[in-house]
């Protein structure tokens, strides 16, 4: 299959996405049911990957449930993947397309991100951005996030968290162009894989001291 067709010359860039914090509080405001992920998607923009990675990411840095990223964490290596091969519409599967969020509980959400989201806003902006083109920077945060979303979506103990921050500020730094966020974000990633080796090598440790 081959990749869908980045937008002709001249035309406006379906790509760059609305700011977050504007697209979250307008969907709280207007939220009179559950709110599906296709609504979410249509908000940030159909041909949007960089947003839609960065709203699972965002709802990943929420306290959920616990086996709550299995569910929210494979959109992030399905989007990972459709960067690394330089799509730029958004593909889902219908089921999560049709999952969705209590109103109420949307509107909480958003109550408690919005104020490091607009934080996070108004230090972003285009600068110090290192890709060449477009479809390198897709790629090469792609290959990042794909391994961030995997560790995201498995069962870690501790593991979460920080692997769906660095997403986080990878895809604001992709959507903003803005190469000090970029760095922040694989600072993040590779603070986020110590982390995980560190959890695992004390598993692995109590493990061996109760069965070896």
């Amino acid at each position: 299959m081959e990749p869908d067709q980045a937008p002709a010359a001249g035309t406006c860039d379906a790509r760059t996405p609305p700011r977050m914090s504007a697209v979250f509080e307008e969907l709280s405001r207007n939220a009179s049911e559950p709110i599906t992920i296709w609504r979410v998607r249509d908000a940030l923009g159909d041909r949007s990957l960089a947003a839609l990675l960065a709203f699972f990411a965002a709802i990943n840095l929420l306290p959920l449930p616990p086996g709550t990223t299995v569910v929210l964490g494979p959109p992030l290596v399905i989007i990972a993947v459709q960067m690394m091969f330089g799509h730029f519409r958004v593909w889902l599967p219908q089921p999560i397309l049709n999952r969705s969020i209590d109103a109420g509980r949307f509107r909480q959400m958003t109550v408690k991100m919005m104020p490091r989201m607009l934080w996070l806003e108004r230090l972003i902006r285009p600068r110090y951005w290192p890709f060449p083109s477009e479809r390198s920077a897709d790629r090469v945060i792609g290959a990042v996030a794909l391994i961030l979303g995997i560790a995201v979506t498995l069962p870690i103990p501790l593991g979460n968290w920080l692997p769906a921050f660095a997403i986080f500020l990878l895809s604001l730094a992709l959507s903003e162009r803005d190469g000090l966020c970029l760095i922040a974000g694989l600072v993040v990633s590779v603070a986020a894989f110590l982390v995980i080796v560190l959890v695992a090598g004390a598993a692995h440790a109590m493990y061996g001291a109760i069965f070896g």
